[in-house]
């Protein structure tokens, strides 16, 4: 009888946990169910709207965000760098490229929690389109370092991971014609600090 009993609760306890850790395993995933994936950069396009898929609802539900309709924007979110290594909080990085069209955008760095890494001194923690200074051809260079840097600078602080959001407000690749054919910039390494 008692070897009944325990098996039974040791049947419902491992149903549990494993039902419970493979959800928020899922709900963890960046490359989750209609990710788009362009180099270190992915995007959940129907993410604000009906058709999204129920892990990104409930994403969205866990984490509280206020997520972007098609019409409003894109946010595509980087954990690793365009070479494939994890970003980190103690390294530099160089974000150069041309920008998707779209009426603005914003970058930031930000925690696993997606908050925003408190940034040093005056300099704020993010950089956005009306903001930042322009190479020739339109092609923008931005550092993310816990050192300060020429031009276009966000400062970084501590250690761990990283993860960096570009956001397009207003842009036509949220439409699903644009799709296909996205460009956005790389994430180069630079050094890191012990």
């Amino acid at each position: 009888m008692f070897r009944t009993i325990f098996l039974t609760a040791l049947a419902i306890t491992i149903a549990i946990v494993g039902g419970a850790g493979s959800v928020w395993y899922a709900l963890d995933m960046q490359d989750g169910i209609g990710a788009l994936g362009v180099g270190p950069w992915k995007a959940h396009p129907e993410l604000g709207s009906p058709q999204a898929d129920p892990y990104s609802k409930a994403r969205v539900a866990r984490e509280g965000l206020l997520a972007l309709g098609r019409a409003e924007g894109l946010t595509f979110t980087a954990t690793h760098d365009s070479a494939g290594a994890q970003l980190r909080r103690n390294c530099d990085y160089t974000i150069v490229g041309v920008m998707p069209p779209a009426r603005f955008w914003t970058l930031f760095p930000a925690d696993f929690r997606m908050t925003t890494l408190s940034s040093s001194g005056s300099r704020p923690a993010a950089l956005h389109s009306q903001d930042v200074l322009r190479l020739p051809g339109n092609i923008v260079s931005i550092t993310l370092s816990p050192r300060a840097a020429p031009r276009n600078w966000i400062a970084t602080s501590g250690n761990g991971r990283m993860t960096v959001l570009l956001t397009l407000y207003d842009t036509t690749i949220a439409g699903s014609t644009g799709m296909s054919d996205i460009q956005l910039p790389q994430i180069i390494r630079g050094s890191c600090n012990a």
